[in-house]
């Protein structure tokens, strides 16, 4: 497997072409979307296992969106059931790639704990929320900080990791390696496809909705509501398929069969 080294304006370009992949699909691709988070926001009510049920399945759920996002491109058939699709592929690696990202998620919080007592760890996990003395000593923070740092390898790995072990049968110890490799290697482009998420993700959508609730007068409220809206039906869909894009550029070219 040989990942692309591209430049960093590309980066840019992965959430354009994710924009035009979502307008051609967007009922289908904003459907199957909000249904993904909607089902795995139910999991996570039960106690406990619910979290870690959803970490196990999310790259399955990973590769089943690149799959829609691949049959919108090509013009190909788009059905709820695509939303499924992704635990028919290579499931075994799938679910052990779910269950490294959950342990080595627990893990970082385990460190992150030794800054702050484990109050960041009770806030992710538990929802507890943290005492007043520890977030005035700033601790929490420093937690939050050491958290991001060991995080970002973490991301580098996984990022590729579901869909090169979905499509093309890589075991999970290789998918990670190579997933790795590439994001280092296009580093420029993710940079500038972080900052491009931050513009059309936030920076945006705030402006856009503040300006009109200024003209409109409308309340606070109502500006945070339509914020939710754009975001859930446009932004998103339009960030899961410039997922795939990056993926197709970065690691598929002439020859290549991601079947």
């Amino acid at each position: 497997m040989q990942a692309l080294t591209l430049p960093a304006a590309q980066g840019w370009r992965w959430l354009t072409d994710g924009f035009r992949i979502f307008r051609k699909g967007h009922v289908m691709l904003t459907f199957l979307v909000v249904s993904y988070w909607l089902l795995m926001a139910l999991v996570n009510m039960l106690p406990v296992i619910g979290s870690v049920v959803t970490t196990l399945c999310i790259p399955a759920f990973s590769v089943s969106l690149m799959n829609v996002c691949r049959n919108i491109e090509r013009s190909l058939p788009v059905t709820p059931q695509l939303l499924f699709s992704g635990f028919r592929s290579n499931q075994r690696a799938l679910l052990v790639l779910g269950a490294v990202y959950l342990a080595a998620t627990a893990a970082i919080l385990v460190v992150s704990a030794l800054a702050d007592g484990g109050a960041l760890m009770a806030m992710m996990l538990l929802g507890t929320k943290p005492a007043d003395d520890v977030l005035a000593s700033g601790d929490i923070l420093f937690a939050a900080q050491i958290a991001l740092l060991l995080l970002c390898p973490l991301v580098m790995a996984y990022w590729y990791a579901p869909v090169l072990a979905g499509w093309h049968s890589l075991p999970p110890a290789k998918a990670l390696f190579f997933s790795f490799v590439a994001c280092a290697r296009n580093w420029r482009a993710f940079l500038v496809y972080s900052l491009a998420l931050v513009v059309a993700a936030v920076v945006l959508p705030a402006l856009l909705l503040g300006a009109l609730g200024t003209l409109l007068q409308l309340g606070a409220q109502l500006v945070a509501a339509g914020m939710t809206v754009l975001v859930l039906l446009v932004v998103a869909p339009t960030v899961f398929a410039s997922f795939y894009v990056s993926y197709r550029d970065v690691f598929v070219s002439a020859g290549d069969s991601d079947a």
